[in-house]
């Protein structure tokens, strides 16, 4: 097969499913590991894709934020380790900030039971809160409809009369120099003050979201944990910050 058909299989199979495993692509293509890897090198070098460990997701764009649909079934294996391990940090009597998104809501099955109350501002997270009968506000404000969050004057105003003992968050981006950041201002703004309400700040994020910049910052690396699985490379992060990979 020409090399140009095959990164059209590729980027087709990027498009549809959101993230691919050079494993899964071999096995579905019949191509050689080498021969796959090597289209990988070359799509990123066009910035066609991002190569992660084992694959490669889509290239961010700055501006321009995923669906919260869109993003809901990737990466679940590393979403869901990163929710139980960020959830058995949450102890009895806690008071805590879930941030809208899909790895803070996997959280959610592993607060039942817990003596705590949440306060989020993540529409998806609501139903799921009452169905485990965990004690939840969420802030009042605009609906933002593409990912499901409250954003907005009145929700930061609501926002800011809680105080929390750990607030999970999840991010777009991370990076070594320009730290956590999101597409959106308005949500940018509900994260920063999320965080300088809480005692303890955790940052949720898959391997995809190492070494990308979005564009607003909303913290410094030295701001949060940083809580991930399936990143090779952590180290120039864990100069700056407290990583805790889960699979570790």
């Amino acid at each position: 097969m020409i090399t140009e058909k095959r990164y059209h299989l590729i980027l087709t199979e990027l498009q549809e499913k959101g993230s691919v495993k050079v494993a899964n692509l071999v096995e579905k293509f019949n191509f050689s590991e080498s021969t796959i890897r090597r289209d990988l090198i070359q799509l990123e070098a066009r910035n066609c894709l991002k190569r992660v460990h084992g694959g490669a997701v889509p290239v961010l764009n700055k501006f321009i934020e995923k669906s919260y649909s869109d993003k809901q079934h990737q990466f679940m294996d590393q979403k869901d380790s990163i929710a139980k391990n960020a959830a058995s940090l949450v102890q009895s009597g806690d008071s805590i900030y879930l941030d809208s998104g899909t790895t803070t809501y996997e959280m959610i099955k592993y607060l039942k039971d817990k003596n705590i109350v949440v306060v989020t501002n993540g529409l998806s997270h609501v139903e799921t809160l009452i169905e485990y009968e965990i004690p939840c506000f969420i802030l009042g404000g605009k609906i933002k409809s593409k990912t499901k969050a409250v954003v907005g004057y009145e929700a930061l105003s609501t926002l800011n009369r809680y105080r929390f003992d750990k607030c999970f968050i999840g991010s777009n981006g991370v990076h070594p120099v320009h730290g956590f950041t999101t597409p959106d201002p308005e949500e940018a703004l509900i994260k920063e003050n999320a965080i300088k309400a809480s005692n303890e700040t955790y940052v949720l994020v898959d391997e995809s979201k190492f070494g990308e910049v979005s564009f607003i910052k909303f913290a410094a690396l030295d701001e949060a944990t940083i809580m991930t699985t399936g990143n090779s490379d952590l180290e120039p992060y864990e100069m700056i910050t407290t990583v805790k990979d889960v699979k570790k």
